[in-house]
């Protein structure tokens, strides 16, 4: 069956600014969302994706949490200063619960981890801001390891990324940081 519409021109497709420093991902993310009708702007930085947001005035943003330099923390309270309508998604190889929460404190609408493909941030950029009641509760609490996790990871971003303020917090010794921090989050 022949498709019977019309196909999008540049001005009636949704800007997307997408910012990731893995040139792969953003590469291919950039293509899917591009098939999806968004007119794909890509940056691998922060002071790359300002510059970018300064001339393009994204509706929509997919950023990457831990980029090279400033984190993607700060480019969302950035964009969002630039114009409070710009809809942010927050991408993350590093899910946390502090994470997602300080992203939705700087005005992202959602959170999501990696990997990830282009129908959920598609679906994440369409969510409303008021939540969704039907998502189910988890049946049993977060392992013991898991809340380890979650802790580290609030305490790393209390202390901007730094690894021997972390640990002089955490009082552990540095290396038992950068060991616990090499290993993959436990799942819920």
């Amino acid at each position: 069956m022949p498709d019977t519409h019309p196909p999008q021109t540049d001005d009636e497709r949704s800007t997307l600014l997408l910012v990731d420093d893995d040139e792969a991902f953003r590469r291919v993310l950039a293509r899917a969302l591009e098939r999806r009708g968004f007119a794909v702007t890509v940056a691998s930085s922060v002071p790359a994706a300002l510059a970018k947001a300064q001339a393009l005035a994204p509706e929509c943003a997919v950023v990457d949490l831990k980029m090279p330099g400033e984190s993607g923390l700060v480019l969302i309270e950035k964009l969002i200063e630039l114009d409070p309508n710009t809809r942010v998604v927050m991408l993350t190889g590093y899910a946390s619960i502090a994470t997602a929460v300080e992203a939705i404190k700087l005005g992202a609408v959602h959170y999501l981890a990696k990997p990830c493909d282009a129908d959920q941030v598609v679906a994440a950029l369409n969510k409303g801001s008021d939540g969704d009641s039907a998502i189910a509760i988890a049946g049993s609490p977060l392992s013991v390891d898991r809340l380890e996790w979650e802790h580290i990871q609030r305490v790393l971003a209390e202390q901007n990324g730094n690894i021997s303020a972390t640990a002089r917090a955490l009082k552990m010794h540095r290396r038992t940081l950068q060991r616990k921090l090499g290993k993959h989050p436990t799942r819920e």
